[in-house]
């Protein structure tokens, strides 16, 4: 999703979105709205989603309009989700962060990959394509680390390890897109 959903308010302010900002556990919010969740929090932590409780460890705004960019407060937003992003987004956060994470990066990374209108760095496109064959070609072939002729069903178990090895891979090249699109570096 570009955009927040249609006829949807800040959940924080209960008005229109104002520079709309989506965190890494998918909900909307106003950019500055959940700037001043993170000022009333903990100083040295990311702040956490106030729907869900989740870390929010990535804001990804969504591109101010020109009516929106005329505005001092816009600017100042934005570098403040640049210095949010800088401090927690490239933040190591174990593997059950990065598995509820996921969903958000792939959704997006789909959507930049099928719109002309998106550019992603030619390296990042080759990695995300050599990583999505080899795994392809890896659970095609008949040669497994646990064979599924000996094991029967959990011969499976290798091949998908390897597909959410492969995802998780993705969705880390995707992360850094976003982070040096959002994050300032």
């Amino acid at each position: 999703m570009d955009r927040p959903p249609e006829n949807d308010l800040c959940s924080i302010c209960h008005s229109n979105f104002n520079i709309p900002c989506q965190a890494n556990c998918s909900h909307w919010f106003c950019g500055s709205c959940i700037l001043q969740v993170w000022d009333h929090g903990a100083a040295l932590h990311p702040c956490k989603c106030p729907l869900c409780r989740r870390e929010i460890t990535l804001l990804v705004p969504r591109e101010a309009s020109s009516k929106q960019c005329l505005m001092v407060n816009t600017a100042e937003i934005l570098q403040r989700i640049e210095r949010y992003n800088r401090l927690y987004g490239e933040r190591s956060n174990g593997l059950m962060q990065r598995m509820r994470d996921l969903p958000f990066l792939l959704r997006r990374l789909l959507r930049d990959i099928r719109d002309p209108q998106r550019t992603l760095p030619l390296v990042i496109r080759a990695r995300v394509y050599l990583a999505m064959i080899s795994s392809a070609i890896y659970v095609l072939s008949p040669v497994d680390i646990i064979p599924e002729g000996l094991l029967g069903i959990i011969g499976f178990l290798d091949d998908l390890i390897i597909i959410l090895l492969c995802f998780l891979h993705v969705a880390a090249l995707y992360r850094a897109v976003l982070l040096s699109r959002h994050g300032g570096s």
